[in-house]
């Protein structure tokens, strides 16, 4: 089974567990329009979790399934930019059709992580997600490089919803 795979169960098993209750509400964007936020993410940062070890150049792909709901491709090189290619498959699922911010995916079912949008650039040029545990995070763009000034902004925003951004790693991209 590949590596992807087993992380992507990993990250749905481990995202169904509650929240720390220290912890505030954490906040989503107010609204996302599912069209615009399909296609390509480059993972430009993200607190570093055992399911993607070795992973580099590491991308999301989303497409709109024709029952509504999103496939989703996340896919690496493993432990190199030349690396061989990993690929996890999976779907979402809306949960909060008012905002479309929050959504379940799964990569095995029956077992579903929350994913959630809590923040997204104006333009669809980037977005984070969280998890309300605080212990899943990702910033994605539609380019494998982003400003710092932009990355350094968001971690900041993230610590004010209570991330512990020292946990943060940048992810090595091609063309990054």
């Amino acid at each position: 089974m590949s590596a992807l795979v087993l992380l992507a169960a990993a990250f749905a098993l481990a995202a169904c567990s509650h929240s720390r209750e220290e912890l505030p509400p954490l906040k989503t964007v107010s609204h996302v329009d599912l069209n615009r936020y399909l296609g390509t993410w480059y993972e430009i940062g993200a607190i570093p979790q055992w399911f993607q070890q070795g992973c580099t150049a590491t991308t999301a792909t989303y497409s709109l399934r024709k029952d509504g709901q999103i496939d989703v491709l996340n896919a690496c090189a493993k432990n190199s930019l030349d690396g061989p290619r990993d690929e996890a498959h999976g779907r979402a699922k809306v949960v909060d059709s008012a905002t479309n911010a929050k959504l379940k995916v799964t990569f095995f079912w029956p077992f579903y992580g929350d994913y959630w949008i809590i923040e997204l650039g104006e333009n669809y040029d980037y977005a984070v997600i969280g998890h309300p545990s605080r212990d899943y995070f990702w910033i994605l763009s539609r380019k494998p490089r982003m400003d710092e000034a932009l990355y350094t902004a968001i971690l900041a925003r993230a610590k004010a919803q209570g991330y512990d951004i020292t946990r943060v790693q940048k992810t090595l991209q091609r063309g990054g």
